[in-house]
């Protein structure tokens, strides 16, 4: 499988690594967003590493499906994240892109589950509002305060990979805060608390 790191940040051996992990996803049925950072201190964070997957050369969904799962499963595997932060499907007007896109991210999602993580669902604009102060910020905004955040030379190539970058500094924003109770995104636990949400995801 083809894919694509930027400006990855060489790192400690995993297991010298003491601080909390964090991964990141942007899920697709074309272009699949990841990043991976560690929270060294509240203000210092370091970027693992930022990619995207293609899967738009898989013609078959159910082929794409398990491209993501094997995909997530080794980032899960490699890095040994402590947290799952993902971002939630943007609804449009396709009933059916809107579904395999809802299938995606729920395949992720599994992934995370499976060994044990704990996983917060945000909302693009959540994401946004978080690291840039508006929920209506341009992508190009939100990569220009990401640069700048984790102090990075160049933007990834694709916005998907930025997404998940965002989201993953956002699920660290929100922990940091006191009302992340109130304010934060949706967490699953387990499989079934998912679908209790996503009764629609089974589809």
């Amino acid at each position: 499988m083809k894919y694509v790191k930027i400006a990855i940040i060489k790192a400690l051996p995993i297991q010298d690594l003491k601080a909390m992990k964090i991964i990141g996803i942007d899920p697709g049925t074309n272009i699949m967003g990841y990043a991976i950072i560690e929270v060294i201190t509240k203000d210092d964070l370091r970027l693992h590493s930022l990619g995207v997957v293609h899967l738009s050369k898989y013609g078959d969904h159910y082929e794409k499906l398990k491209k993501i799962f094997e995909k997530i499963t080794f980032l899960l595997e490699t890095y040994q994240p402590n947290e799952m932060a993902i971002e939630a499907p943007f609804y449009g007007k396709n009933v059916q892109s809107m579904l395999k896109l809802g299938r995606a991210q729920g395949v992720a999602i599994a992934a995370g589950m499976m060994v044990g993580l704990n996983v917060t669902e945000y909302a693009p604009k959540k994401i946004k509002q978080s690291i840039t102060g508006s929920g209506s910020a341009s992508k190009e905004q939100l990569s220009s305060m990401l640069l700048r955040m984790l102090a990075l030379d160049k933007a990834p190539s694709y916005f998907d990979a930025t997404d998940a970058l965002g989201v993953a500094v956002c699920h660290h924003l929100q922990l940091q805060s006191p009302l992340n109770k109130l304010m934060g995104g949706k967490k699953y636990k387990d499989w079934k608390s998912f679908l209790k949400d996503n009764p629609d995801r089974l589809g």
